[in-house]
């Protein structure tokens, strides 16, 4: 329970909401692609048709940069010289590299797939890089250009003084997509994760070509989704569980709902009571469906963009 409590705090911190006993926006660790910050050591669904398209050869990755990672008891060093997180699998480290934002923080990503046709996925505060690593393995293996960064003070990623201008994390991971041949996106986020992805997608040069929000809110930590989604007329899915924070995550989302002007948009609820990606890893048999509906509506997406 106390565990429970603790992470129910810091998802309630985020969202700007109070249970009398926040403190931050980190929430406890476990495998399931949720992580804590440390101490300041050192370290199925269907295939969509023509998504994968003849492309420029990859430009050179980043060059390894030397920082003090969030979590170092998390962190492990590539054979290139990388710091990913330990939540990602063997068989796709060699796919990390390091994203350095307009502010000049150090951010674990990873870059899986290729071609035009890329999506940014952007974790919750308090989780990590491994929340949507199994959405973004799938979408890789359909034909689309993958990143997913792990945002600052957040597992590998730089642990600096202060968490603000988080959606600089997010218009990084879109800069990269550009970098490496993308010339479309699809935006999706969890929590937060979706909130500032939504706010990158409003001034990339990438055409959007959709979006996805998980539990996000309406505002968090300078991000204002409400505004950002007033400028993006995309297929737009939201999802929510009516238990997630005694309701007042839903509360936030439908706020986000009602500002949108996509022309065709879609509030899910989810019965499970879970927050963000926790919905679909950890909701059993109906956060599968919710995984396939999600991939599902990537590929519808870029269908009706073509």
């Amino acid at each position: 329970m106390r565990k429970v409590r603790a992470v129910a705090a810091a998802a309630l911190a985020c969202l700007g909401l109070s249970l009398g006993l926040v403190s931050g926006c980190a929430s406890p660790a476990d495998e399931s692609g949720r992580d804590t910050e440390a101490g300041a050591a050192t370290p199925t669904a269907p295939t969509p048709s023509g998504a994968r398209s003849s492309a420029p050869a990859a430009p050179p990755d980043h060059e390894p940069v030397s920082y003090k990672p969030s979590s170092p008891d998390r962190t492990v060093r590539t054979a290139r010289g990388h710091l990913v997180n330990t939540c990602v699998p063997k068989d796709l480290r060699s796919k990390a590299t390091t994203l350095t934002t307009s502010d000049g923080a150090h951010l674990s990503a990873l870059v899986l797939g290729d071609g035009p046709d890329g999506v940014l996925l952007d974790h919750e505060q308090g989780y990590n890089i491994c929340s949507f690593i199994d959405i973004g393995r799938q979408l890789a293996k359909r034909g689309y250009h993958v990143v997913i960064p792990e945002y600052r003070n957040h597992g590998a990623s730089e642990k600096l003084a202060v968490n603000e201008h988080i959606t600089r994390d997010a218009r990084a991971g879109l800069a990269e997509l550009r970098r490496v041949g993308a010339k479309r996106v699809f935006l999706a986020g969890a929590s937060c994760g979706g909130s500032t992805a939504a706010v990158a997608g409003t001034d990339t040069p990438l055409r959007v070509v959709g979006l996805l929000m998980m539990s996000s809110p309406a505002r968090c930590i300078g991000a204002d989704a409400v505004a950002a989604v007033r400028k993006l007329d995309v297929p737009t899915l939201l999802v929510v569980s009516p238990g997630d924070m005694r309701g007042a995550v839903e509360k936030q989302v439908r706020e986000v709902y009602a500002a949108s002007v996509a022309r065709e948009k879609e509030l899910v609820i989810d019965k499970s009571g879970r927050h963000g990606t926790d919905m679909i890893r950890r909701g059993g048999d109906s956060g599968a469906a919710l995984q396939d509906r999600v991939i599902r509506f990537v590929v519808d997406s870029y269908a009706t963009a073509r």
